[in-house]
């Protein structure tokens, strides 16, 4: 099942993972990825696949709407995103204000990491309790938004950081019969689960995706703090992930890459571009829409869609500072966009302006039927690694 346009490139790649697959479907925010298109969902009998669930293992959106009101805040808002990029760290490390995210978390004493290989096991775990609660670079973010009865949300978008890299890379030189850490050529890794090499992936897969989930939920409530506000809802996905769920009678191992969990009322957060606006959705409960749901693999968008690359986007520069090859969005265009909406921009740069991206309304049109906007979100503030920022765990 295919939801919208997409180019030859990502038609071709859905192509080649379905194949080896029960069922697939391509979201309609689908495009070129590593392996596996973005957007991609293939559902396999007990195997799971390495590329597929991706090196951002348990990349996904958490969102709280707050007690606050836009008033409360509206003339505040230029300090508050300051204080945003001062507290929270973005990028590769732990370096700003913050530094009280919960490294003594249970989640470090789980007995998946003994499916580790001994040599790096000490080293990695040190490194996730220095990235906790890190956000990272690429397209990964802090918004605040207000919904259409003017309350105030916080919404998250990241991942496992250096600790899924590190799993994600590991896995896929074993599944080629080479030593963990080697440099191997890029296969979608399918591991069968029955196999001890498919046992402790799926352990350390659900171990990352433990430790996203941990992440993404201190930072939001880091934020929801300091604009002062109270929680009332928690919203949160996975959109990297795999799933052991029942379709047609059988189950399988559902991979979602880029792509949103959307059963029959069940909640996401879906944002689009850094200028466009962001939605609450669910699964639709309609019965009359439940055969494109379950083509769909009951599932649905994770965001906008990329349209230019980011090379493409920013061009190229020498290493004197020159641009050598201009890129299609320039940073006063980028500019001119965001304050055209009002939107308050702490880092960033043109490779995540607003032009790289479809408009998220048209996207989740071209969905269909399969899910219900519940609330529209308009974006107030948003935070990024700055434009030079160098993260290799990046989406």
């Amino acid at each position: 099942m295919i939801f919208g346009k997409h180019d030859q490139q990502t038609l071709a790649q859905f192509a080649d993972v379905a194949q080896r697959g029960v069922k697939a479907a391509l979201m309609a925010d689908g495009h070129l990825g590593y392996i596996m298109p973005i957007g991609g969902v293939v559902a396999y009998r007990n195997q799971v696949s390495v590329a597929g669930v991706g090196f951002d293992i348990g990349c996904g959106n958490a969102a709280i709407r707050t007690d606050l009101k836009l008033d409360e805040i509206a003339p505040d808002l230029e300090r508050l995103a300051d204080a945003i990029a001062q507290t929270v760290s973005f990028g590769l490390g732990r370096r700003n204000t913050a530094d009280d995210a919960p490294t003594d978390h249970p989640l470090f004493d789980d007995p998946a990491w003994e499916a580790l290989p001994n040599g790096v096991r000490d080293e990695l775990k040190e490194k996730a309790r220095a990235q906790l609660g890190t956000v990272g670079s690429g397209n990964h973010y802090v918004d605040v938004l207000a919904d259409t009865e003017e309350q105030i949300w916080v919404a998250v978008h990241f991942g496992s950081r250096g600790l899924g890299h590190s799993i994600a890379s590991g896995f896929m030189a074993l599944a080629q019969g080479a030593e963990w850490g080697a440099k191997v050529p890029a296969t979608e890794g399918l591991l069968d689960l029955d196999s001890p090499l498919g046992e402790a992936y799926w352990a350390l897969m659900d171990l990352a995706g433990q430790y996203a989930r941990i992440g993404r939920e201190w930072v939001a409530r880091k934020v929801v703090g300091l604009l002062g506000g109270r929680e009332l809802e928690l919203i949160h996905n996975h959109h990297n992930f795999a799933w052991k769920e029942v379709h047609g009678g059988e189950e399988l191992v559902v991979v979602r890459k880029g792509a949103t969990p959307a059963f029959p009322g069940q909640k996401g957060f879906v944002g689009g571009s850094m200028g466009d606006i962001a939605v609450i959705l669910q699964g639709s409960d309609d019965p009359q829409v439940r055969a494109i749901q379950e083509q769909a693999l009951f599932s649905t968008v994770h965001g906008a869609g990329r349209i230019i690359g980011r090379r493409a986007a920013k061009g190229k520069v020498n290493r004197r500072g020159e641009v050598v090859e201009p890129g299609l969005v320039s940073l006063e265009a980028m500019r001119a966009a965001l304050a055209e909406k009002g939107v308050i921009l702490r880092g960033g740069g043109v490779d995540e302006a607003p032009q790289v991206y479809r408009r998220l309304r048209d996207v989740l049109d071209a969905q269909g039927p399969t899910v219900q906007v519940l609330t529209v979100l308009t974006p107030l503030i948003v935070v990024m690694a700055g434009a030079n920022e160098v993260d290799p765990y990046k989406d």
